[in-house]
């Protein structure tokens, strides 16, 4: 047995290597270990890509693109469907920022389609009303006007470093501030602006017609709709200047950081 014992020494040497190498290893297994935890969980805990996607509001996002497409495909021959789905379509724009705030899904790429889904949704009514009143200048004007105040205003909040372009707090402007920072005005402006082109086309019995004397014409024969008339051209007309001092207030933004950058 010793003489067996003697020419087999190896268990032990081979239990003192296992323990030093343990001993070296086991820190850096830990640590290595550790960092796999933590990544994985930062993983889990951030939203994927295809969930974004996917978030309440986008997908409420979606369906207002589609119903848009549908509408301006019959416009000129179902109006009234057309003016339903339209306004189903801007209505449910106040209904996804509902449910971002709510199922707390507000993402950048929210605002994003939101903000291009109503102004393509503008254009493309704009651009239809010029197909059935003349001037259609006035309609182009204010498509190149809507678009012009808020691509500049997007702009001019990414070079700030805001997160909304929303955020007027600093501007000198009271109507804009009021109108910024009251979002029952805001959107008392906004639903008056859509219901008055939406009013137009549907008023409009033939082409080349002038929008003025179609306004007139119908406030003659309703006193309802003289009333109703009279309330969207207030908001339409704030909302207008305040698509001015928008282009105005984002174009000096744009030239106030341009002045730093060469300082």
């Amino acid at each position: 047995a010793a003489i067996a014992a003697a020419r087999h020494p190896k268990p032990k040497i081979r239990a003192k290597q296992i323990s030093n190498l343990w001993q070296t290893v086991s820190p850096v297994s830990c640590g290595v270990s550790c960092v796999i935890l933590y990544c994985r969980m930062a993983d889990a805990s951030k939203p994927k890509m295809r969930t974004i996607y996917l978030y309440v509001p986008n997908i409420i996002g979606y369906l207002r693109v589609l119903m848009n497409c549908l509408a301006f495909a019959i416009c000129f021959s179902h109006k009234e469907i057309f003016a339903l789905l339209y306004f189903v379509s801007f209505v449910l724009d106040g209904v996804d920022g509902w449910f971002a705030r709510k199922l707390n899904q507000v993402s950048t790429f929210g605002a994003v389609l939101d903000m291009v889904t109503d102004r393509i949704s503008t254009a493309c009514l704009l651009v239809t009303l010029t197909q059935v009143y003349r001037p259609g200048l006035i309609f182009l004007s204010l498509l190149a006007l809507d678009i012009a105040s808020h691509w500049l205003q997007m702009y001019s909040t990414f070079l700030s470093g805001k997160a909304s372009h929303k955020d007027v707090k600093d501007s000198s402007s009271w109507l804009f501030r009021l109108y910024y920072g009251n979002r029952k005005f805001m959107a008392f402006c906004c639903v008056s602006c859509e219901v008055l082109y939406i009013m137009l086309f549907l008023l409009a019995k033939s082409q080349n017609e002038d929008a003025v004397d179609v306004l007139v014409s119908s406030a003659r024969q309703s006193l309802p709709l003289c009333a109703l008339e009279v309330l969207v051209l207030f908001g339409w007309a704030v909302k207008q200047a305040v698509n001015v001092i928008q282009l105005k207030t984002a174009a000096d933004a744009c030239v106030l950081y341009d002045i730093s950058k060469k300082q």
